[in-house]
């Protein structure tokens, strides 16, 4: 491992030594770097001195650690000036911040290997500094634990069921980090955060950002929304009802029809309203069947009308930063679409509508429709797909069965 040692006369050594190796043999080495005698020297590592019988590993210090090298002629309190406490902050932030400030070299070394650290040395808030310290202090210490569990483990008795049990839960974690590490060299783009995808277009000559999401059954606008486009005067209230997902939303009822423009052409659309103030419009399944829409990502465009009109997917910077919160935006909106045609159904009996003994928003329950499942499964199809066709086409076999041969 590599450790570095800073002296007095701010000089600093990188030294290649073994984590078991002695503070005496340390010393030794210092001692051909510096010409500062053995005797003469004094190491200190988290503000305790290191002495010379003691292990290294012993002492907790582990790769990048950094431990400082005083002469016993300098001066005991410039020495404790630069120390740490036990916790691993500095003793003096203020000498600490100054004396590496001071060195150049170390400035470098640190901007390369330890940004934020170096950050906070050129800057003036010490409280920050010093709960970094103590961060960095905390990880080197869980590093030095897990090293010394994986080394006692070497040495467990195999006939031991705990132990065994710790071994196989080293080697699952090592098969997670490798894996990780596999996937940080071959695929870092996974990492990266995914940016939902947005197209600009107008709904009755308003112009808005909207949400193109093929896992949400329905088109759904909010009630603010609506109202900023004029369509309020249309809404159908006895669509009434609640949207079940994460968490749920009122929905307030039905548009049944209004202009939606994308490109330069003009298409209709319907869509539920929402009382839902984290999301403005979603362009659901619905929509995107209706009008033969093709999200393509290599282009990255939305093809409507099978391809007579493309628009490109906004750029990061082109969305509101409102609506970059995807965790909630996206799982609120996607799931308030997903549940609003049930939620909708279940409260609502439209004129000319029949009741029937149970209500479609409780499609999936009942004898009814596991034999209309079953039926489906037995021509080879999966559980899952057979219930999402049948729920989809309200519950129609022979249309669920068309579709998913047709799938």
């Amino acid at each position: 491992m590599k450790i570095t040692v800073m002296t007095a006369d701010e000089q600093i050594i990188t030294l290649d030594v073994d984590r078991h190796e002695s503070v005496e043999n340390l010393k030794a080495l210092l001692e051909v770097e510096t010409q500062v005698t053995l005797q003469q020297q004094q190491l200190l590592f988290n503000g305790k001195e290191m002495r010379n019988a003691e292990k290294l590993s012993a002492l907790g210090v582990n790769d990048g650690d950094l431990v400082m090298m005083v002469s016993q002629g300098s001066s005991s309190a410039s020495a404790n000036d630069l120390s740490f406490n036990p916790d691993g902050s500095a003793v003096n932030p203020a000498a600490f911040q100054q004396h590496i400030r001071r060195d150049s070299n170390m400035m470098a070394q640190l901007f390369q290997t330890d940004p934020e650290l170096a950050q906070l040395l050129l800057g003036n808030d010490l409280n920050r500094l010093q709960d970094l310290l103590r961060q960095r202090h905390r990880q080197r210490s869980e590093l030095s634990r897990q090293k010394d569990e994986e080394l006692a483990l070497l040495y467990a008795d195999p006939f031991d069921v705990e132990a065994q049990k710790k071994i196989e839960a080293a080697i699952r974690q090592k098969g997670i980090d490798e894996n990780w590490a596999t996937a940080l060299e071959h695929n870092p783009e996974g990492f990266a955060r995914v940016v939902m995808l947005y197209v600009d277009m107008e709904v009755n000559g308003v112009p808005l950002k909207a949400f193109v999401d093929s896992g949400a059954q329905s088109t759904i606008i909010s009630k603010s929304c609506a109202e900023r486009c004029g369509l309020l005067r249309l809404l159908d209230q006895r669509y009434k009802g609640i949207a079940h997902g994460v968490g749920q939303t009122e929905i307030l009822g039905r548009i049944h029809v209004a202009p939606i423009k994308i490109g330069n052409i003009f298409y209709p659309c319907s869509f539920l309203v929402l009382d839902s103030p984290n999301m403005e419009f979603l362009f659901g399944l619905d929509m995107l069947r209706k009008h033969q829409c093709i999200i393509d990502l290599k282009e990255n465009v939305l093809r409507v009308g099978g391809g007579e009109v493309s628009v490109p997917f906004l750029q990061e910077k082109d969305i509101p930063s409102r609506f970059l919160d995807e965790d909630r935006y996206s799982k609120q909106a996607s799931s308030s679409g997903d549940a609003a045609t049930s939620g909708a159904k279940e409260s609502s009996n439209p004129p000319g509508s029949h009741s029937s003994g149970s209500a479609p928003g409780n499609l999936t329950q009942g004898s009814d429709f596991e034999a209309k499942v079953g039926k489906l499964v037995e021509l080879g199809f999966g559980r899952d797909a057979a219930i999402q066709a049948l729920k989809f086409f309200d519950g129609n076999e022979e249309q669920a069965a068309a579709y998913l041969f047709g799938g």
